[in-house]
């Protein structure tokens, strides 16, 4: 093994951890050390499959000098001490989205952890996806002249277990926050300031009881004038409905959905006819998940500064929280950061 193998300590095993873990380990820069999970019985077994060792304690990890990154996907109410524990004792972070469901918390961290200057790397992966990305690099090459207009469309194949949508935080901090983050990507320095949300229940009554719905539409306004529109909705029964546009002066860009197979069917019966899109997000942003390690990589070794960075996961939570507001008062809400 190398000199320069990141040695790396995974916290949480659940379906996302896992898929993190499997890429770790299939990353020729990284070596998946420790793993922590509360449920013993699931470390205990995916420690053999891993070939790692299973710690207790977080501290072990924290401790431990040769542990150069913490990676962060347990549940959410754990990560801001994780990162700041792991900020403390000088490791590189990486933490899945949401940082919080509450930003007084995570301001309170901000300021906790700002004297150390923390290399904290935040899970938006969409960020990554080879085409969202040339979108955004097309845009600062003047493809489509001035951006005026983003257009986001995001639908997931079906809902969560109620289990899981009980502590998610709500249809904007779990789901829209990855669009969130996106518009504020494409949008660059010109930053959102104002933001109206609306919600539905359709699919699922039992939402009624959490305060949850399973659509959500918000419109946005930057300081300049873009507009943003994001749709999302908990199900949709054609796939995972996964699309961007942006609409410029000179032109329009468009990242459309992604299939297993990129063939189409010509019949007496039908026109036009597709493959299935891509089945989940794992799937979906693979390629993904995989560039955001490489760029996790850069960042344990000084190379570079995280594209996704603690400053992006605190501003997509606060725009969360304001279209929950803009949803209870049914007007456009300024948006503060």
């Amino acid at each position: 093994m190398g000199k320069n193998i990141i040695n790396i300590a995974l916290f949480g095993l659940g379906r996302i951890g896992q898929m993190h873990a499997e890429n770790l380990i299939n990353h020729k820069d990284f070596k998946l050390t420790y793993i922590f999970d509360k449920n013993k019985k699931l470390t205990k077994k995916l420690s053999k499959k891993y070939n790692t060792i299973v710690i207790e304690n977080p501290k072990i990890a924290f401790k431990d000098k040769s542990i150069k990154c913490i990676f962060i996907a347990s549940s959410t109410n754990t990560h801001l001490k994780y990162i700041e524990e792991a900020v403390v004792n000088k490791k590189v972070v990486f933490c899945e989205k949401p940082l919080d469901l509450n930003s007084e918390k995570i301001n309170k961290c901000k300021k906790k952890i700002s004297s150390y200057h923390p290399k904290i790397q935040i899970g938006f992966n969409r960020r990554y996806d080879p085409a969202h990305n040339s979108l955004k690099k097309n845009l600062l090459i003047g493809k489509i002249g001035k951006l005026e207009k983003i257009i986001i469309t995001s639908r997931d194949p079906q809902p969560p277990p109620l289990n899981y949508l009980k502590t998610s935080g709500g249809i904007f901090k779990d789901m829209m926050i990855h669009d969130f983050d996106l518009a504020r990507f494409y949008a660059g320095n010109d930053e959102f300031y104002s933001i109206f949300a609306t919600g539905q229940r359709f699919s699922d009554r039992k939402l009624k009881k959490i305060n949850d719905f399973d659509l959500a539409t918000v419109v946005m306004k930057t300081k300049k004038g873009v507009q943003c529109v994001i749709t999302n909705s908990r199900h949709c029964s054609f796939g995972y409905d996964q699309r961007i546009e942006l609409f410029g002066s000179k032109g329009m860009m468009i990242s459309d959905n992604q299939r297993e197979l990129e063939t189409v069917l010509y019949s007496k019966n039908s026109t036009d006819n597709k493959t299935q899109l891509k089945n989940f997000f794992i799937e979906r942003y693979s390629k993904a998940y995989k560039i955001q390690l490489n760029d996790l990589v850069k960042i344990c070794r000084k190379q570079s500064k995280p594209i996704a960075n603690f400053e992006d996961g605190r501003k997509s939570l606060i725009i969360a929280e304001i279209a929950k507001k803009s949803l209870n008062t049914k007007k456009f809400e300024k948006i503060t950061f």
